[in-house]
């Protein structure tokens, strides 16, 4: 009776540990986030640059867009943009962001020798 506890509680963990393996590590850190309805920014989290703000304003505004745009960083800085916007839009908001703000590299300058 405990040996039948014992294997169940056993496949019970495994079968969660690989759950937890394969579906929570897809995402990365969250830098941005900007939601529009309408065309119309309803909300935002975290910093976004100014300038691509301002575009991805006019585009969304433009083309009535209800979408959500999203920058992670998970190694290197990837835009999501929500599925139900074209690929010529997407394209456009792609253009429009600052990759190359988000990939310079920052020494370590804690340890200085000397």
């Amino acid at each position: 009776m405990v040996d039948t506890i014992i294997k169940i509680l056993v496949i019970v963990g495994l079968i969660f540990l690989a759950y937890k393996l394969i579906f929570s590590g897809s995402r990365g850190l969250t830098i941005f986030e900007m939601h529009f309805k309408d065309g119309k920014l309803i909300s935002h989290k975290g910093k976004i640059p100014e300038r691509f703000q301002r575009e991805c304003r006019a585009i969304a505004k433009s083309n009535k867009l209800t979408c959500t745009v999203r920058a992670e960083k998970s190694g290197d800085v990837r835009l999501h943009v929500s599925a139900n916007v074209g690929d010529n839009l997407t394209q456009q908001i792609r253009n429009q962001f600052p990759f190359e703000y988000y990939d310079k590299k920052q020494h370590d300058t804690s340890k200085l020798k000397g």
